[in-house]
């Protein structure tokens, strides 16, 4: 990924089993029954860069945020969603740094012609899973890559009200229950460094029609009085959420 910022990862791996669970602005339950990946130890540090393209510079910038770095010690471990429907931003780059990150003064300079691609972005140190459980969960590990380039992914982040970050965090992570999941794979991150929210949650669909299904299922369920929907704003003072595709790796 390029960013405006330089950032050295030392890349020591600790390997968690896990897997996650979230949605439109509700969490949902996983297939399986398994608790979210980075629900319960998040032993790695991930950078997350949202950007809005400049005017006419959608494609051009999405060929840069996609070419791997070489310069960075882990080249390939990152992830590039862009925007279908939802907030203001047009792509996310997430990148994996291992367990440790730094920022040094020296800076990474961009390049001339990549100086205008983007009007404003915003970047973020965030914890999570290991690398194997981000990647199993959001379908590009080596073994399911090929197979789901279809994917749909619904991104949301949180900042909880004052006094709630717990009970938000608990919600979030809670081990799903019930029926009408439809996601294929779900991560929990939470803020280091950065931007103004706390938690960072992707679902991942095999499908817009699962994804489509999903949602019928969990709209049907906010006129309860005890649903998602409604716990959701007992502890959040703002979320967002945005429908995107991968287009990479």
């Amino acid at each position: 990924m390029k960013s405006t910022t330089t950032i050295v990862a030392i890349t020591l791996f600790a390997l968690f089993p896990v897997a996650f669970v979230h949605g439109q602005g509700s969490p949902k339950p996983t297939a399986g029954g398994a608790a979210p990946a980075g629900a319960g130890k998040r032993t790695d540090v991930y950078h997350v860069h949202f950007t809005k393209a400049a005017l006419g510079k959608a494609v051009q910038l999405g060929d840069w945020l996609k070419t791997p770095d070489r310069s960075n010690p882990m080249p390939d471990h990152f992830i590039v969603l862009r925007h279908q429907d939802g907030d203001a931003w047009d792509y996310v780059v997430i990148t994996h740094m291992g367990t440790k990150a730094t920022v040094e003064a020296a800076g990474t300079t961009v390049p001339p012609d990549k100086r205008d691609l983007s009007e404003w972005h915003t970047d973020t140190f965030v914890n999570g899973p290991s690398w194997e459980e981000f990647t199993r969960a959001m379908g590009i590990d080596a073994d399911s890559k090929s197979n789901t380039t279809g994917s749909v992914y619904s991104v949301s982040y949180y900042c909880p009200a004052p006094g709630h970050r717990q009970q938000l965090e608990k919600m979030l992570s809670d081990t799903p229950s019930g029926r009408g999941d439809t996601t294929a794979g779900n991560v929990l991150m939470q803020h280091l460094e950065g931007a103004g929210w706390t938690f960072l949650t992707i679902a991942r669909y095999n499908s817009w029609d699962d994804f489509a299904t999903g949602e019928k299922t969990a709209v049907a369920q906010t006129t309860k009085p005890d649903s998602p929907w409604f716990r959701l704003r007992d502890h959040t003072d703002f979320h967002t959420d945005a429908l995107t595709d991968r287009t990479a790796p």
